[in-house]
């Protein structure tokens, strides 16, 4: 059995020792990225990694503040850098090397340079604008045109925000009375939920996008250091490559985000969002009136023309139709008079042939034509006879011949049949 041996414990307790005695392992200054951050006990825990290209780490090390310091350097670093420390940022801190003899090797944090991961964050800003310029996406949603009534208005927001209420009570509540229709896409606006939360809300809005005229991003007051949160390359992208305006009013004057740059219109806060589309609706509406004044005016106008023409026209109807008659009449008596001549001429010519006819039809079957063809007349009494009956020896017949008196007979005798 081999003997001068250690328990573990007895090991680890000589590693203790031999880090807290080792120069050069107290006060250090040392860079990397903060992952796993969480809050217990008013102390802050976190793993310090080192990553490489594309994102893998390369070294790893527990780290602690202890609640006695926490508070000063979280409140330092959120003045400096304008947002909380929080998981996935690049950080300069001074540290001791700890060592335990359950928990091994740790590094405990008592002070944080602010300005490295201020420096950081524009960094990554910058980064993400150049890759959206790099893209051609940048001033996509930018270089929208507004639509002439942007009354249809999707709002991404949280239900109970304040912010929200404002934005929707001056909205709707307004001195003008114009109609607005606003719909809410619920999503978180700070922590670690807001990227996923909001390109959620635009995926939403973008499967009814035929019922809205633009988006409102509103995040009421809240602590400056959830501004960060927007400054994420996938939520940058979804906005500055959304097809309607959207109007971003997430934080204050002075304090800017991606989203502000690729947004099509940044304001200072929900009641700027509101006023903003107050006065694009409003001066649609001020067009609208002027507009109906002016056509008013001008259906006025011309209605008086026409009716001062119609008394005009009134006024020369009588002299027209008599002009029109006489000019009729002239017309007529030019044309009639020539068809009457020739209707009249024709018509007696017709009648001539026609009593022409009748008279050569009753030539030929009047008594002279008979008379001329060989026969004779004779009368008794004056009348032509046509029967023998009656005659009796001794009457006197008148006999009528074509040419030449009539002969005058004297019956001696009737023939018997």
């Amino acid at each position: 059995m081999t003997t001068g041996h250690l328990t573990l414990l007895d090991l680890n307790r000589r590693i203790a020792r031999a880090v807290t005695a080792a120069p050069g392992l107290a006060g250090i200054w040392v860079t990397g990225e903060t992952s796993d951050l969480r809050l217990a006990g008013g102390h802050c825990y976190m793993e310090l990694l080192q990553k490489e290209e594309p994102g893998i780490p390369v070294a790893k090390a527990r780290a602690v503040i202890w609640a006695s310091a926490y508070s000063i350097i979280a409140r330092k670093f959120e003045a400096t850098a304008g947002c909380a420390l929080r998981s996935d940022m690049k950080v300069l801190v001074r540290v001791n090397v700890n060592y335990h003899p359950v928990y091994g090797l740790s590094l405990v944090i008592n002070d944080i340079e602010p300005g490295y991961t201020v420096g950081d964050l524009a960094r990554k800003r910058n980064e993400i604008i150049r890759r959206l310029q790099a893209e051609g996406l940048f001033d996509l949603n930018r270089s929208i045109p507004w639509p002439d009534v942007p009354y249809r208005v999707a709002i991404i927001s949280a239900a109970g925000a304040a912010g929200y209420g404002d934005f929707v009570n001056h909205l709707h509540n307004n001195p003008g009375r114009l109609r607005f229709e606003t719909t809410l896409f619920e999503a978180s606006l700070q922590g670690e939920n807001t990227v996923p939360s909001v390109i959620a809300a635009l995926d939403a809005i973008m499967a009814r996008i035929d019922s809205f005229d633009c988006v409102v991003i509103i995040r009421g007051g809240g602590a400056v250091a959830d501004l960060a949160w927007f400054d994420d390359y996938s939520l940058a992208l979804n906005v500055a490559s959304f097809p309607i305006p959207i109007i971003v009013g997430i934080g204050h004057e002075r304090d800017v985000t991606v989203l502000d740059y690729v947004a099509n219109t940044r304001v200072k806060t929900p009641t700027a969002a509101a006023e903003f589309l107050l006065a694009r609706v409003g001066q649609a509406y001020t067009t609208l009136v002027a507009t109906g004044r002016d056509i008013l005016s001008t259906v006025k106008s011309y209605i008086a023309a026409q009716r001062q023409q119609l008394a005009y026209c009134h006024g020369l109807i009588p002299a027209l139709a008599q002009n029109a008659i006489a000019r009729n009449r002239q017309n007529l008596d030019s044309r009639i008079a020539p068809m009457t001549q020739n209707a009249v001429r024709d018509t007696l010519r017709r009648q001539n042939s026609r009593l022409t006819a009748l008279s050569d039809i009753l030539d030929a079957i009047s008594p002279e034509a008979t008379l001329r063809r060989g026969y004779s007349i004779t009368r008794v009494g004056g009348k032509a006879l046509t029967d023998s009956a009656g005659i009796t020896r001794g009457t006197v017949i008148e006999t009528v011949l074509a040419k030449g008196n009539p002969l005058l007979s004297t019956v001696e005798e009737v023939s018997k049949p």
